[in-house]
């Protein structure tokens, strides 16, 4: 069973088409550069000193296990896997697609993955580098890092935010933080060159600021967010959770607005989407509803769909037509078209051990979800799935581990 949510008018917007397999711009060469090579003015476009253009997407798992601190990188197109430095009671491990952050009590240590794609809009640069450490940025238990390709923002548990330039974790150094004025309620989100904060009035509710890179404060659109949790930025603009729905914030020609996405009925607090999880790129994202339901937003329409699928442990989607992928408490994967609700696909168990409910991978496995494969890591299994999401949830690839992959993100998107 389903239920289809409000949905909101709104105006179209131009489609853009993403050439995935573009290695340069028409008229210009963008042949591969070598590592180490020393760029001249006949530097092709796209270029990138110390990095290889591919392509294709070279996607790369970044995995963790925080009780030994063991941890490993995951090269997908060549299977080899990396040792990289352990890091120890790590209780998040995210990223932007390229860097992995491990947030410990102690702060959050920074590898560089060596593999990320560049978007121009019409086309976009696939890159592999070599792996390597970047450092540590302070922050104690539960601060939040966001990041683009400019800065990443890291917000620690009392809302205080420090930005960092992405320039110099490219080049393997931590850099310099700038703070930004004030606190804030939930993540600084790195938005359309902008940085987009709520602070927190005290009272449960957060009011839309937006910053630019400097820090300053250049807008304020008239939009408030009542109990403030989750986030996601897509093509078509920037989410935020709210008790009543999502905020969408956009930017046109410098300009920022934003409007709600209302759930169109009230939500029990313990079934509201706080946690964004989706395909970058996708203009569709899933959450947790509840212990027993997977919420999806479709952005470009303004829905919310609440999918009925028994106990969840974590749950994500392509998009664009696409099945939802949920792995539920008996270890299986469920695929359920998401416009009908019900289930089209269904694994065999894969997932070893007690699961629980409602945790959305935070503590156990999760499904990364690029434009051809999800990937399911088994933590008491010490393995990872390839999924061909497209082929009824076919098990395409099984990568045995010696470590226990308890946290994992794909990089390279």
């Amino acid at each position: 069973m389903f239920v289809r949510r409000n949905r909101t008018p709104w105006a179209p917007a131009a489609f853009v088409t993403v050439a995935l397999l573009a290695t340069g711009c028409a008229g210009q060469d963008a042949a591969p550069s070598a590592p180490g090579a020393t760029p001249t003015s006949a530097a092709p476009h796209g270029y990138v000193e110390g990095a290889q253009e591919r392509a294709e997407q070279q996607s790369r798992l970044v995995l963790n296990d925080p009780r030994s601190g063991d941890s490993r990188v995951l090269d997908l197109i060549t299977g080899k896997m990396h040792e990289v430095s352990r890091t120890t009671d790590t209780t998040h491990l995210t990223t932007d697609g390229r860097f992995g952050y491990f947030q410990t009590t102690r702060g959050t240590h920074v590898l560089d993955s060596g593999a990320w794609m560049v978007d121009h809009g019409d086309h976009v640069h696939y890159y592999r580098a070599r792996i390597r450490d970047v450092g540590r940025l302070p922050g104690g238990p539960g601060a939040r890092v966001r990041s683009d390709a400019a800065v990443t923002a890291v917000t620690d548990a009392d809302g205080r935010t420090r930005t960092y330039r992405r320039a110099e974790l490219e080049k393997g150094e931590v850099g310099s933080p700038r703070t930004l004025p004030g606190t804030h309620a939930e993540a600084v989100v790195p938005y359309a060159e902008h940085l987009l904060g709520l602070t927190d009035d005290g009272k449960g509710s957060a009011k839309l600021v937006v910053y630019d890179r400097e820090g300053r404060r250049v807008a304020s659109p008239d939009a408030r967010c009542e109990a403030p949790r989750g986030d996601a930025v897509t093509r078509r603009g920037a989410v935020l959770g709210c008790a009543d729905g999502a905020l969408l914030v956009r930017e046109d020609d410098g300009t920022f607005t934003a409007e709600k996405i209302p759930y169109g009925d009230d939500v029990p607090a313990g079934q509201r989407a706080t946690a964004f999880r989706h395909r970058p790129g996708s203009d569709t994202l899933t959450a947790p509803a509840g212990e027993r339901a997977v919420w999806v937003l479709d952005v470009t329409e303004r829905t919310w769909t609440r999918v009925n699928t028994g106990p969840v442990v974590s749950a994500n989607t392509a998009g664009e037509g696409s099945v939802l992928i949920v792995l539920e408490t008996d270890g299986s994967l469920h695929g359920y078209d998401i416009t009908t609700g019900k289930r089209v696909s269904e694994t065999k168990p894969l997932v070893r051990g007690d699961l629980d409910a409602g945790t959305d991978g935070k503590t156990g496995p999760v499904i990364e979800v690029d434009r051809s494969r999800a990937y399911l890591n088994d933590p008491e299994g010490k393995r990872v799935y390839e999924i061909d999401y497209n082929d009824n949830l076919r098990v395409a690839r099984t990568f045995d581990l010696d470590i226990v992959p308890a946290l994992m993100v794909e990089t390279g998107r």
